[in-house]
């Protein structure tokens, strides 16, 4: 039984090197190579759960005065598997982030762009403030001319009809 665990281990040794390399590299990758290596490391990381849990099923068989020792082991692993899905995360978080930048358009200097742009927006805004109050002041001179002829051709009518 312990021959199993031992095997499972240099298994489960090989497989997690692997998986950090490959991990290592994720953030430095563009395109269609950055996602055939995500998707590569995240079948690498099913495997070690997989063998994880076969090294689970082997240390429940191993009598119990032995078991200690391979208990501590797994636990040890299993704190290894959880930092390797930690780092694997963030270096897909890195990845997303660039992706999004990528659809956005973003070069790096956000800032500044998104400054440059609050400055344009902010000069057409009030240029269109000042054409709409104009436009206002032109209907208001024009409602009081049109009330003003209203007027007048009131006066002549009533003069006429008199």
């Amino acid at each position: 039984m312990s021959s199993d665990f031992e095997s499972y281990e240099q298994d489960f040794a090989v497989l997690t090197a692997e998986i950090t390399g490959r991990v290592g590299k994720v953030p430095k990758l563009v395109g269609d190579e950055k996602k055939q290596m995500v998707a590569n490391v995240e079948k690498q990381l099913e495997e070690a759960r997989e063998l994880l849990e076969q090294m689970e099923l082997e240390v429940r068989e191993i009598p119990p005065q032995s078991r200690g020792m391979y208990s501590s082991r797994m636990r040890s692993y299993k704190q290894e598997m959880g930092k390797l899905e930690a780092d694997f995360k963030r270096s897909r978080i890195a990845y997303s982030d660039e992706v999004r930048n990528e659809l956005l358009g973003d070069d790096g200097n956000s800032s500044e762009n998104q400054r440059a742009h609050l400055l344009d927006n902010t000069e057409r805004l009030e240029r269109s403030s000042r054409r709409l109050e104009a436009g206002y002041q032109i209907a208001v001179e024009t409602g009081k001319n049109s009330e003003s002829e209203q007027i007048v051709l009131l006066m002549h009518s009533s003069l006429h009809n008199t």
